[in-house]
């Protein structure tokens, strides 16, 4: 163990560590300085007072956000959206994936092929669309929830994850009495946690953060959001820039950096309680296979 103390051994963990600390400190001042704008008085942001920290503290801009009419509907449609999408698409990825990381399944090769090229190739926008309309989901909260269920990436992860479990304990369960579908239940699922956390929370962050299919295929009653967010954004900045009032403007500033916040924390509070199971998940999932 020696070898491990040595002075180029130190050297280079610092040197790791430091390239750490600047990688957090990129990533982590910009998100500080939303907050410190959010929080601040049109007068300090004005005068170019406010960096890392509030000048002239308030809460006026959260409390313009929050009293917007529907506010509160549209983050329940949200969490809807985002729970009841992540459910349906892990359902749906498990059920597709499990077959496809068997290599005797007949025809398993060209349905690789087909997930793989549909990956790269899309029908784009008006194909989408005609499609969605044509199954009349158009202005039904299925239309967010059915068309975008299972991402190929996420496919291909899972896969890889059940290709890593050993077949003797597949092998001794069908022994033991049960079908497919049982040592899916039974065995594979209670041993996949760690992909089933690295997927649903893929699939939760795209479902919290989707607005542009919501603006073309829901009413507004139906709107999650982000969407939400996005037209009011809109609106503040077409009155600041419109009016010529520096006070606008930053008014305009602020509420821009308080949607930012309010749309983000959710996701930043949920990764650390999934953080372990997704780097484990990810690991496995992308060297296997």
């Amino acid at each position: 163990m020696r070898q491990y103390k040595t002075f180029s051994y130190r050297l280079f963990n610092l040197f790791v560590n430091l390239v750490m600390l600047t990688s957090l400190l990129l990533c982590l001042t910009p998100f500080v300085y939303m907050i410190a704008l959010s929080l601040s008085s049109p007068k300090a942001i004005i005068n170019n007072e406010v960096f890392l920290w509030p000048k002239g503290f308030n809460l006026e801009s959260y409390k313009q956000i929050f009293t917007y009419p529907n506010f509160f509907h549209a983050y329940g449609n949200t969490l809807f959206y985002t729970f009841a999408g992540s459910a349906i698409s892990l359902g749906l990825m498990v059920l597709f994936a499990y077959p496809l990381s068997k290599s005797k399944l007949r025809g398993q090769k060209t349905l690789m092929k087909l997930v793989i090229f549909s990956m790269f190739f899309t029908g784009g926008l008006i194909p989408n669309y005609l499609l969605v309309s044509s199954l009349h989901l158009v202005n039904t909260r299925w239309a967010m929830l059915l068309p975008f269920a299972i991402n190929q990436f996420n496919l291909i992860l899972l896969i890889n994850f059940f290709r890593s479990i050993p077949n003797d304990l597949e092998e001794a369960a069908i022994i033991d009495g049960l079908d497919y579908f049982g040592i899916l239940i039974r065995i594979i699922l209670p041993l996949s946690g760690a992909a089933l956390a690295t997927v649903g929370l893929y699939t939760a962050v795209f479902f919290w953060n989707d607005w542009f299919n919501g603006l073309i295929y829901l009413k507004s009653s139906q709107f999650p959001v982000m969407l939400f967010l996005r037209n009011i954004v809109t609106g503040t900045s077409m009155v600041g820039d419109a009016a010529g009032s520096g006070d606008k403007t930053t008014i305009a500033i602020s509420i821009k950096s308080a949607v930012i916040i309010t749309s983000t924390l959710p996701i930043i509070v949920l990764y650390p309680f999934l953080q372990r199971y997704f780097v484990k998940g990810v690991m496995i999932g992308a060297v296997k296979g």
